[in-house]
């Protein structure tokens, strides 16, 4: 394996960023992003992997592939929460457990822009139609976990079925990533060259910029955390490696391009910080929000931006 790899990504300057927030946490500075600021930052992010994701796809033809990217990343994202579920019940609870796997099954749209530059860094690109593998992951799990919250719980879950599937597809993120994705499919491509240097030119800064807020977010809330004990941290870090590892492994029946498998890797190695606990909020009340927002933000998502994108990287090369 080619260590160098990891090396590198410890010096990219956007994860510097990251350690830079975290530092400034420890250190009780008073540094801080607006939180308007950061909103607008994370819609620009959104909006511009949707649109490049969608001007990449108007490039493609419609194979089997594109087809059985749709449905490995919808079955993951709706299998992953059935293992993590058993693995946490009877240690934190049904609604921490089904919170929890809710998250890990969905995605972190950021980690999966945070790929998107590290492959850039690897010269490797990805298909387009990943954009919308991605999308189309949030909403399966959030589902999966109020199947089995309604199923092994005592006390019904607020809000109906019905209600719980309209939320997760018209969630913020969901909805942004999707219509832009559409909107660069469609979109003229003389007209699109007009915004190329919006949606990509000014991209790395506007990362390097969200990063660091995410850093000062995740540096505040491990405080808290872990003082939960020894379980959820670790399952934090083990989970999402086993499901990089097998994912990265396996992705080669779905796709040959390495990019892809990447995608698929971290996908499935990610966990929701921000679709799930809004969903968890609506119909999990009784969900500790201060458990399993931590876990995916503080713990996984500094972990598959450090560690773990280098490590799937190896085993797709080496595989």
């Amino acid at each position: 394996m080619d260590f160098q790899i990891l090396i590198n990504n410890l010096t990219n300057p956007s994860l510097l960023f990251f350690v830079l927030g975290v530092l400034a946490v420890k250190l009780k500075s008073d540094l801080e992003i607006p939180s308007t600021s950061a909103k607008f930052i994370a819609l620009y992010l959104m909006i511009s992997i949707g649109f490049k994701g969608g001007q990449e796809l108007s490039h493609s033809v419609f194979n089997s592939t594109i087809l059985w990217s749709l449905v490995f990343g919808v079955f993951l994202s709706a299998s992953i929460p059935l293992y993590t579920f058993f693995l946490l019940k009877r240690k934190l609870g049904v609604p921490n457990a089904a919170a929890i796997a809710a998250a890990y099954g969905s995605i972190s749209a950021v980690t999966f822009v945070a790929a998107a530059a590290f492959l850039e860094t690897q010269g490797a690109n990805f298909g387009g139609y990943m954009v919308a593998v991605m999308a189309l992951m949030e909403a399966p799990a959030i589902i999966s976990g109020m199947i089995l919250l309604r199923k092994f719980s005592p006390t019904k879950a607020e809000g109906g079925m019905r209600q719980v599937v309209v939320h997760a597809f018209t969630n913020g993120s969901v909805l942004l990533i999707l219509g832009s994705l559409v909107i660069g499919l469609i979109a003229d491509e003389k007209q699109a060259e007009g915004i190329k240097p919006f949606v990509t030119d000014i991209f790395k800064g506007f990362l390097a910029v969200f990063l660091l807020d995410m850093g000062i977010t995740s540096g505040r809330k491990l405080k808290v955390f872990f003082k939960t004990g020894y379980i959820s941290w670790l399952f934090a870090i083990l989970v999402p490696l086993v499901n990089g590892v097998v994912v990265a492994y396996a992705s080669q029946w779905i796709s040959p391009e390495e990019g892809d498998r990447l995608i698929f890797a971290i996908l499935a190695a990610s966990a929701s910080y921000i679709a799930v606990p809004a969903a968890m909020k609506l119909s999990n009340p009784e969900a500790d929000e201060g458990l399993y927002v931590p876990m995916a933000l503080a713990i996984t998502f500094p972990f598959n931006i450090t560690l773990g994108m280098p490590i799937y990287w190896m085993i797709i090369h080496a595989v």
